[in-house]
């Protein structure tokens, strides 16, 4: 006997058609298979139900349709909601075109067969049946193994997608990661957009390894939705600052920048609720052609953002520091905007920055800063901007008055302090030159 019992049906009743059916059945697949015997319908459910509970393979039921209580198409039909791929054979004289119609349409009818039987027939019949059960069964087994393959692979591509971003494979015109080879490249004009978390040593430091892993999660995890809600996709981590990259428009890294920084007022609600300091970050955003591709070795490789473009990006973000805001974007950033207006922003400076022999003109977006500061800002702009301009000209008195007016509108202008001391620095080195005593 196999390891798993099957069995075959048979349903009549009329006992001598049963031991008629039982010997023919049992000469011709008695080695293989257990033939179980029922007089009506109800019992052969009870049979059908216990071998089912015991875990009896049961390929298939063979009924006469004439029987006492349930007829053969009902059981046929209470059998085929219990098993649909258990099949079924009429063997009878006397079941109608109905009878037929219910048993094809609701039970999955296999075969009929007339009595008197031919041996030949019912054997092949059977024989045949048995071997579509199996065969289906094998097939249902296979698509079972295939659906458990590809969920299986859906989730490691999930799982993968979170180390390498969708977006990169699809700028690479890779449909799955395992396509991915070194060296693997395409140049493409992007806003790149770095942000860092200032003072992150002095926080850092207060905290133990634990509770800096956890700090780190949480912040990124707070901070990756303006990012993705807005096309963009995060090239890298590093350490607590993020590398973004967006394809499709400059005004889709601002956007995510004023995202990232209305979320962090909400982060930072929580952290002061719960007694933790609140957290300061800068952002800086350029745009610019750049080389993204694959870079490392046989052994380890990585997927990255390269050139001159992501470079002056970090550097802006170092600027936030010196000047004391949140946002700074690049000239090349702010001529792609679609409207400039729609945004809270005002020129800040032209500065030379590491690496760069040019100097570059940069923008602060304060969409985000308190409403009283924001509103002074927006007041002020027109005020500030004249001042720069004075500035620019060396016209340093003129230039101090208006930032002094700045000022006296909005004390907490870190900027227009910088440029107020600038000034004053400036005029009084006019006043005051050096004087050189060479012997």
């Amino acid at each position: 006997m196999n390891q798993v019992a099957i069995t075959i049906i048979c349903v009549d009743d009329d006992m001598t058609v049963l031991n008629s059916l039982k010997i023919e059945l049992e000469n011709n697949f008695g080695e293989q298979y257990i033939i179980e015997l029922a007089q009506d319908g109800e019992e052969a459910l009870e049979i059908f139900a216990e071998l089912m509970d015991n875990g009896y393979e049961i390929p298939v039921v063979i009924s006469d349709y004439i029987m006492p209580g349930m007829k053969g198409d009902e059981l046929l039909r209470c059998i085929h909601a219990i098993s649909p791929k258990t099949l079924k054979i009429m063997l009878t004289g006397q079941a109608d075109i109905e009878a037929m119609g219910n048993a094809i349409n609701y039970a999955n009818l296999y075969r009929y067969i007339s009595k008197p039987w031919h041996d030949k027939d019912l054997v092949l019949t059977v024989k045949e049946a048995i071997n579509s059960y199996f065969n289906e069964k094998a097939l249902a087994d296979k698509t079972t193994k295939l659906l458990k393959i590809n969920r299986e692979l859906e989730r490691l591509n999930q799982a993968f997608s979170r180390f390498v971003p969708k977006q990169f494979l699809k700028l690479l015109n890779k449909s799955s990661i395992a396509e991915i080879e070194l060296g693997d490249a395409v140049q493409q004009n992007m806003s790149i957009l770095f942000a860092d978390i200032r003072d992150f040593t002095k926080l850092s430091e207060k905290m133990t390894p634990n509770e800096n892993f956890k700090f780190i999660n949480s912040y990124l995890s707070c901070m990756e939705p303006a990012i993705i809600e807005n096309g963009g996709f995060i090239d890298k981590y590093i350490g607590d600052a993020i590398m973004a990259l967006f394809p499709e428009s400059a005004d889709d890294a601002v956007k995510a920048g004023i995202g990232m920084l209305s979320a962090l007022n909400e982060y930072n609600q929580h952290r002061q609720s719960v007694g933790y300091p609140s957290v300061k970050i800068g952002i800086g955003i350029n745009t610019g052609l750049l080389m993204l591709g694959t870079v490392g070795g046989k052994s380890r490789m990585d997927g990255t953002g390269i050139g001159d473009a992501v470079n002056l990006a970090s550097r802006v973000e170092c600027l936030t520091k010196d000047y004391g805001v949140s946002l700074l974007i690049t000239q090349q950033t702010f001529d792609l905007l679609q409207d400039a207006n729609l945004y809270a922003l005002r020129l800040i400076d032209r500065v030379q920055v590491k690496g760069k022999s040019e100097l570059v003109t940069v923008y602060e977006v304060f969409e985000t800063d308190p409403p009283v500061i924001r509103e002074a800002k927006l007041a002020n702009k027109t005020k500030f901007e004249e001042a720069w301009l004075l500035y620019n000209q060396a016209s340093f008195q003129a230039a101090a008055q208006l930032f002094q007016y700045c000022l006296n509108q909005n004390p907490g202008d870190r900027v227009a302090q910088i440029y107020l001391k600038r000034c004053q620095n400036n005029f009084n080195n006019r006043l005051n030159p050096a004087t050189c005593n060479c012997g």
